[in-house]
């Protein structure tokens, strides 16, 4: 290896969002992640929805109301017959 090209291999503290820390090695000293093997569904079985940044609520705000409402079809307006003028009769 040639010297003075190889980024530092230091031990880094790794912070998930849940609040689990662990160690492990890397080129940084400390990584934040939002999800880890302790609170993933994969791991701990249990169905869980991952929310980054409030998209399921701004979906279920734009699509959802109440189910599938987004779904149906409109009404439509009553068409109102156009005035009739007196000069016409």
């Amino acid at each position: 290896m040639k010297d003075g090209i190889h980024p530092k291999y230091v031990e880094t503290k790794v912070t998930c969002g849940c609040g689990n820390t662990f160690t492990t090695r890397s080129t940084q000293a400390e990584l934040k992640v939002d999800i880890c093997n302790v609170c993933h569904p994969f791991y701990t079985g249990k169905l869980k929805y991952v929310d980054t940044a409030g998209r399921i609520e701004k979906f279920n705000k734009k699509f959802g109301g109440g189910g599938y409402a987004s779904l149906k079809p409109k009404k439509k307006k009553p068409v109102r017959p156009a005035p009739v003028d007196d000069d016409e009769l």
